[in-house]
């Protein structure tokens, strides 16, 4: 698919707001590539910040900035309206004109006629087959689908996308998450997710802002995020969990296992996946899935024994009785949980190698 968008399409804001009794008060700088997802819990501002964001509503001060482009500053009466931001919308409700067919529902925002970037679009979201439908027909997924193609070819230069998954069921939710990684791993805008579900926003954000009372706790790489220690108590939900990086070397078709290699050089075996050799995998490890020892295991049925270095370790506040170990592998980190009783029984300590013993059923998959 054609990049069509500036180089340079980072968000930059800094906006205060007070809709009511809640108060806004938010700053923020965010990459121009990649998703960036806003979590919080209900009431923490994210779908406030996505309207002032598309223009929806109005600051009482601030400015914001995408690229190199000014859409407001309070200051000197900047407001640039919702349909010249050139920013796509998705909602909760797919909101598709009811008297047009799905046809007619794409192209409704497209600048100009382009065959190729529409058959792209299409293709991409896996709805040839309803294009001569109407909205009234569609399923909650493909109605969200379409919705998702009416904002791209409308030729954003960002996607805001709030609680798309939000009420459908199970089998639905997983087909439109299917679609969106893809369209996160084939289209050059950033994206701007909201959801206050954490193991969707693991699925699919590079990014994370956390949200509280309207204010930002954290923002930054989301494999960063994860690893604080000082966030766990904050990041509700997500259990916390690392993410690591490796790339696919074979397939073991006997036992259903896929072979990873690491970016260090060390190897991984997880359940089996529908990936070539040479493909690059994120995968989501639990720190109850993790245990340390001081030396390998020969006679274990962990498959997945890794040297690591002990980086730094933490006693969690609402936790007393449990250390939190952050580890280094090569250029990853990982983290683990132990027992007080058995941190202290190993003698674990910051720059010691220990082995870490890792079960192959305890790996969740990003694609």
């Amino acid at each position: 698919m054609t990049d069509r968008q500036p180089k340079d399409a980072g968000l930059r804001l800094q906006l205060d707001h007070r809709p009511g009794d809640f108060h806004l008060q938010t700053a923020l700088d965010l990459p121009a590539h990649g998703v960036t997802a806003l979590f919080g819990a209900s009431g923490s501002g994210k779908t406030s910040l996505l309207r002032l964001i598309a223009g929806l509503d109005r600051p009482d001060s601030g400015t914001l900035h995408i690229g190199g482009d000014c859409l407001v500053d309070t200051g000197n009466r900047t407001f640039v309206p919702p349909h010249k931001r050139r920013l796509g919308v998705v909602f909760q409700e797919a909101r598709l004109f009811p008297h047009y067919r799905v046809r007619g529902n794409l192209t409704y925002g497209m600048p100009r006629p382009d065959p190729e970037r529409f058959a792209s679009i299409v293709s991409l979201l896996g709805i040839d087959h309803l294009l001569d439908r109407f909205p009234a027909t569609l399923s909650g997924g493909e109605a969200r689908r379409v919705a998702i193609g009416r904002a791209l070819l409308s030729e954003p230069r960002m996607l805001l996308m709030d609680e798309p998954l939000t009420g459908l069921d199970g089998p639905r939710k997983q087909e439109l998450l299917h679609f969106i990684l893809r369209l996160t791993r084939e289209i050059a805008i950033p994206i701007l997710y909201v959801s206050h579900d954490p193991e969707e926003l693991t699925a699919i954000a590079d990014h994370l802002v956390l949200m509280h009372e309207g204010r930002v706790l954290a923002s930054g790489p989301l494999d960063d995020l994860l690893m604080r220690f000082d966030l766990t108590a904050e990041l509700g939900g997500f259990d916390a969990a690392s993410v690591i990086e490796a790339e696919v070397v074979g397939q073991d078709v006997n036992y259903g296992l896929t072979l990873l290699t690491l970016n260090d050089g060390q190897h991984l075996t997880i359940p089996a996946v529908d990936a070539a050799v040479g493909e690059r995998l994120r995968l989501r490890i639990p720190v109850r899935d993790v245990a340390l020892a001081l030396a390998p295991h020969s006679g274990s049925s962990y498959r997945n024994q890794l040297q690591a270095t002990i980086t730094d370790t933490a006693v969690l506040p609402d936790n007393p009785t449990a250390i939190e170990v952050r580890l280094q592998l090569g250029n990853q980190s990982l983290r683990a949980r132990l027992t007080r009783k058995s941190f202290e029984e190993l003698a674990l300590d910051a720059g010691q190698e220990v082995t870490v013993l890792v079960k192959t059923v305890a790996f969740a998959l990003r694609r």
